[in-house]
């Protein structure tokens, strides 16, 4: 990385550091671009360089991550088994997420007060899981490899939604990874209850 990208790099994290501790303080509603800005002492159309809008500011740090652990999954040899490649998966989003625990707290915070941040957060996710289920699909060796993906990619999906909550609620207090693999045991033990068709409505 150059000179040049390496300060853009810096201009961007500022930005986006001061925009959150406005957020935290006075709310996502009542910052405006142009507080943000004078924060991070940048003029606002540099900052729209790199936001274009306030939410992005918010979820562009969220999909860092995931599609951080997306190309970690990508990258893992082929013939490693889904089961391990996709507990690494949700293990490399727990470690970030335990590893930025406040800028965390405060996405889930926003998320349940604004209503944009909320749908775009949402946006992500599916796109996210739609990817995570074309990888999986790829990498399936039995039949029905979309619908496998499809399932794998909801159930990481639902865990990692379901910890968060969890940790989040507790005010990060609780430990996220124990959560996490509770949530797999019991998926995995038969604890929760599955849809299953009678004789006669199969």
């Amino acid at each position: 990385m150059g000179l040049r990208e390496i300060k853009m790099e810096r201009t961007r994290q500022l930005i986006a550091d001061k925009a959150f501790e406005l957020f935290t303080e006075q709310g996502f509603d009542n910052t405006t671009i142009e507080q943000i800005a004078a924060a991070a002492e940048v003029g606002p159309r540099t900052l729209y360089r790199y936001f274009p809008t306030k939410e992005a500011l918010i979820v562009t740090f969220v999909e860092a991550y995931l599609f951080t652990a997306l190309d970690q999954l990508r990258a893992q040899p082929d013939d490693t088994p889904l089961p391990e490649a996709l507990y690494a998966l949700v293990d490399n989003i727990v470690a970030a997420t335990a590893a930025n625990s406040d800028r965390m707290l405060a996405v889930h915070e926003l998320a349940e007060r604004t209503a944009s941040v909320r749908a775009q957060l949402t946006d992500l996710w599916w796109t996210w899981r739609a990817e995570v289920a074309a990888e999986v699909a790829r990498r399936h060796r039995g039949r029905s490899a979309d619908m496998a993906g499809g399932m794998a990619a909801a159930v990481v999906m639902l865990v990692i939604d379901l910890g968060v909550e969890v940790w989040a609620q507790s005010g990060g207090r609780t430990n996220l990874r124990r959560v996490v693999n509770r949530c797999l045991e019991m998926l995995r033990s038969g604890e929760v209850p599955i849809a299953s068709p009678t004789s006669s409505s199969a």
